[in-house]
C-alpha cells in the first residue's frame, strides 16, 4: 500500500506557519493547489485548523526540510515509515456507504438478469449484500419488487468494471459446454460429408443420351443438304 500523508491541510498550515518552503513546495508535499497554499498563509482559507507538525508524525525529516528551503526546485519526499503494519484482507461482504445501500437491489437485478451465470457469492462480493437478498430478488419475492429498476452496479459505483469483468470470467470459466439441443443445427463433420457422391444433397440433372442427340444432328445436316440440292 502506498504511504500517504497525514491531514494535509493541517500539515500545510504547520508548514506554512514554521518554515520558509515555497507554496509550491507545499502543495506538491500536501497534495494541494497552489493557491489554496497561498489563502492559507493570506488566513483566507483553514482558518480554526491547528497545524500538525510532520516532523513530531515522522512523516517529514529536519534535513529534509532544510535541504528545501535551500533549492526551491527540490520536492519534498516522505519519510520511510520506521514500523511498517502489513495490510489487512477484507473479509465478507464488501463495504456498502449508507448513502448506496438503497440502490444495491437494483444492482442486484441487473446483475441476475444480465449475468447468470454469477454465482450467489460473486453477487454478495460485488455489491456487499446477503445470499437472501439475492433470492429474494431472483424469486421475486422482495418487499419491493415491483418498484425495483435493473441498473448497472458500476453505474451506481457499488463496484469497478474491473471487479464485475474479473467475477464474470470467473464464473465463465466453470460454466459447462453448451449441449447439442442447445446449439441448435450444425454442418455435418467432414468425416460424414467427404465420401458423400456429388449432388447428392441437390437436385440431380438428367442424364444425356450422347447417340441420341449425335443422330439429331446428323439429321439435321442431312435435311439441309437436301433443301440446298434443290434450289
Amino acid at each position: 500500500m502506498a504511504q500517504q500523508l497525514l491531514m494535509p491541510k493541517a500539515t500545510a498550515v504547520w508548514l506554512v506557519d514554521n518554515t520558509a518552503l515555497s507554496f509550491d513546495q507545499i502543495a506538491q508535499f500536501c497534495k494541494l493547489h497552489p493557491l489554496e497554499v497561498k489563502a492559507i498563509a493570506d488566513g483566507e482559507s483553514a482558518q480554526g485548523i491547528k497545524g500538525l507538525d510532520p516532523i513530531s508524525t515522522g512523516q517529514l525529516s529536519r534535513e529534509e526540510i532544510a535541504k528545501a528551503e535551500n533549492d526551491p526546485n527540490h520536492k519534498l519526499k516522505l519519510s520511510e515509515p520506521k514500523v511498517r503494519v502489513p495490510e489487512s484482507k477484507r473479509r465478507g461482504p464488501r463495504y456498502t456507504p449508507v448513502s448506496k445501500r438503497q440502490d444495491r437491489p437494483n444492482a442486484i437485478l441487473w446483475l441476475v438478469r444480465n449475468h447468470p451465470e454469477l454465482k450467489d457469492a460473486q453477487i454478495s462480493r460485488l455489491v456487499g449484500t446477503t445470499k437472501s437478498t439475492i433470492q429474494q430478488i431472483r424469486e421475486r419475492t422482495h418487499w419491493n419488487s415491483a418498484n425495483l429498476t435493473a441498473m448497472d452496479p458500476v453505474t451506481l459505483g457499488l463496484c469497478t468494471q474491473i471487479d464485475l469483468d474479473m467475477e464474470v470470467e470467473k464464473a465463465a470459466k466453470n460454466r459447462p459446454l453448451p449441449t447439442e439441443a442447445e446449439m441448435g443445427d450444425t454442418l455435418q463433420p467432414a468425416s460424414l460429408t467427404e465420401n458423400m457422391p456429388f449432388g447428392s444433397s441437390g437436385d440431380e440433372e438428367p442424364e444425356i443420351d450422347a447417340d441420341a442427340v449425335f443422330a439429331k444432328l446428323k439429321s439435321m445436316k442431312s435435311t439441309r443438304q437436301d433443301d440446298e440440292d434443290d434450289n
